[in-house]
Order: C-alpha cells, then sequence, then structure tokens
C-alpha cells in the first residue's frame, strides 16, 4: 500500500508539471496546446533513447528539454497566424503525429512494443521501497521548485506581458509589447516543462510505448488546470493532483459496480472522467483557485 500511495504521488507530480506547463502556455499567453502528450512523449523518448545509446541520465534528461524546447519554436513558428480553435486542431495533430512517429519507426523507437530496460536511477541501489520514496520526494521538491519560478515570472514584467498577449495580442502590440518573441518564448518554456514530465515519466517507469502519449493525457491536463483554476500555477498543482487522486480513486469505485467486466469498467471510469470535466465547468468555470491579477507597479514596464 505504501508503495501504491507513493507511486500515486510521483504521478502526480509529473502531472503537475505538465500542468504547469500547460498553464503557462493557455493561462499565461492563451495557447491552446492540445499538443501536450507530444511534447510529453518527446521528453520521454529523447532521454531513453541518449541514455540507451550510453549518455549519463543526467545528460539525457538535458537532452529532452532541449528537444522540447526546438520542438516549442516549430510548433510556434507553424501557428503563428493561428488563434484559439484553429491552433487547438493544429497542436492537436502535432501530438498525434509524435505517438504515430513512435509507433511505426521501430528502428528508433521499437514501434508498439515499446523501450524497456530504460535506466531507473537508485532502483538498483535503494530497492524498490527506497527507490519510489526517493521519487516522490525528488519529484516533488522539483514541482515546488518550478512552481515557484514560474510564479516569479507570472508577477513580474513576463508574466505581465504574457498575459497582454492573451487578452489582446494587437492591443499589446500597438503598446509595444513584442508579441511574436513572447509566444516563441511561452510555448517553448511550456514544452520544455512537458519534457521534462516526459523524461522523468521514462525513468521512473523503466518503460514507455506509444500507448502512452495518447490524447487522453491532455485532457486529463486541461481537467486539472481548469479544476485548479485558469492562470494560477499554484491552481494548476493542486487541480493535478486532485485528478491523480481521482483517477486513482475510481479504479477501486468501478470496480465495485456489479455485472460490468474490465473492459465496462475502463470505460466507466472514462465516463465519470468526462462528467467530472462538465460539473467543474459547470459549478467552478473560475477553478478552485480563480487567477488574480495584480497591479503592476509603478514604474514597471
Amino acid at each position: 500500500m505504501l508503495s501504491y500511495l507513493l507511486f500515486s504521488i510521483t504521478i502526480g507530480g509529473i502531472y503537475a508539471l505538465l500542468a504547469l506547463a500547460l498553464n503557462l502556455a493557455w493561462g499565461g499567453a492563451g495557447l491552446v496546446n492540445l499538443g501536450l502528450a507530444g511534447f510529453f512523449g518527446i521528453g520521454a523518448y529523447a532521454t531513453a533513447i541518449s541514455t540507451g545509446a550510453g549518455a549519463p541520465v543526467a545528460l539525457g534528461l538535458a537532452i529532452a528539454i532541449v528537444a522540447g524546447v526546438l520542438a516549442g519554436f516549430a510548433v510556434t513558428g507553424m501557428t503563428l497566424r493561428l488563434r484559439d480553435d484553429y491552433l487547438a486542431i493544429v497542436t492537436l495533430g502535432f501530438g498525434e503525429v509524435v505517438r504515430l512517429v513512435a509507433l511505426n519507426e521501430r528502428w528508433l523507437t521499437n514501434g508498439a512494443d515499446g523501450m524497456s530496460g530504460i535506466v531507473a536511477p537508485g532502483k538498483a541501489a535503494l530497492g524498490t521501497t527506497g527507490f519510489n520514496e526517493a521519487w516522490a520526494a525528488g519529484v516533488t521538491l522539483l514541482v515546488i521548485l518550478v512552481w515557484w519560478v514560474l510564479r516569479r515570472l507570472d508577477a513580474g514584467p513576463f508574466g505581465r506581458a504574457l498575459r497582454a498577449v492573451r487578452e489582446d495580442q494587437e492591443l499589446a502590440a500597438f503598446a509595444g509589447k513584442p508579441v511574436l518573441r513572447l509566444k516563441f518564448q511561452g510555448f517553448a518554456l511550456s514544452a520544455a516543462i512537458a519534457a521534462l514530465a516526459g523524461a522523468l515519466y521514462a525513468h521512473y517507469q523503466s518503460y514507455i510505448s506509444p500507448d502512452h502519449f495518447q490524447p487522453l493525457i491532455t485532457i486529463y491536463i486541461f481537467l486539472a488546470v481548469t479544476a485548479g483554476g485558469l492562470g494560477r500555477p499554484l491552481g494548476a498543482v493542486i487541480g493535478a493532483y486532485i485528478v491523480v487522486a481521482f483517477l486513482e480513486g475510481t479504479r477501486f469505485l468501478a470496480g465495485l459496480v456489479p455485472g460490468v467486466d474490465p473492459v465496462q469498467v475502463a470505460a466507466l471510469r472514462e465516463g465519470l472522467i468526462g462528467l467530472s470535466l462538465l460539473l467543474v465547468l459547470f459549478l467552478r468555470p473560475t477553478g478552485l483557485l480563480p487567477e488574480r491579477i495584480p497591479p503592476a507597479p509603478k514604474g514597471a514596464p
């Protein structure tokens, strides 16, 4: 039971990083990224391939982050003139392209069989329980660090400029804000955080496959950010842990329903997740922690 709880905390932390990434792009700059699972997968495969070739884990994580940044730049460059629904459709397509490449390019990703034996730092030395404890603590500390950095950015000139782009990019450009550069920076930083989350997931699980990066991951993270409060980094973190607790809780509750087979139980869980998203949007459209925009200090750019 302890190992399962530690596992849930670690996965909750990884989801929290994804939620922070989405909140930065969507809540900060208004860039709707439905391809979050794609950046998640890019980070996972980048570190798996790198460490499989003999690179140290630290270098693998760095390569994953760089791969995420480059992918973020590429997607932003392709979608500069797109907004709202059109941007969402293109990013959704990007996420599916990443998954299909991972599924079909066996020479690089081993296809549908996935990549196993990914280095899990500390597992041999610490044992299963010690490994889970160390990763739960380490991922939690990393979430706190990323949250603190994004909170500082959100409260500073960069965050204010991003919100200006989100509210009205024409007015922001008229006010002298570098709209295109801000979009590139915001989306690339968001992609880097998502790729880091994917790299951590790969090393923690020691196995990845294209099925791990389905669009459903993006829906979970959208639910987390919506439930926590769009535009609030703390809300994104809280929402992610709530979603993981909900997912794991329904795993047991759905099994109590009589007369259903395992496939129907899985479908019931997904239905409950969809229903919960509708309830959140209806009852708390601004989330548990609604966005608060502090006044800019005097003389701020």
